[in-house]
C-alpha cells in the first residue's frame, strides 16, 4: 500500500489475528481504495415505496 502524502502508512495491524470475516472485511476496503471510479449507490424506484398495502379487489365499495 502506498503511503499516504504525510508519508505514513494508511493503515497498520498492530496485534492479533483476523478470522475470515475480518479478513474479508480488510479485502473488500482495499478493493474499494483501488477502485478508478466510486461505485454507484443501488437506486430504489420511488413508487416501490408509496405503493399501498393490499386492499381486496371489492374495497372500493366500503370506502364510499
Amino acid at each position: 500500500m502506498p503511503p499516504t502524502p504525510s508519508g505514513e502508512p494508511l493503515f497498520r495491524v498492530v496485534r492479533g489475528t483476523a478470522d475470515e470475516s475480518e479478513l474479508a472485511a480488510l479485502a473488500v476496503v482495499l478493493l474499494a481504495l483501488n477502485s478508478p471510479e466510486p461505485m454507484p449507490a443501488p437506486v430504489t424506484p420511488l413508487a416501490a415505496w408509496r405503493r399501498p398495502a393490499y386492499t381486496h379487489p371489492t374495497s372500493w365499495r366500503e370506502a364510499a
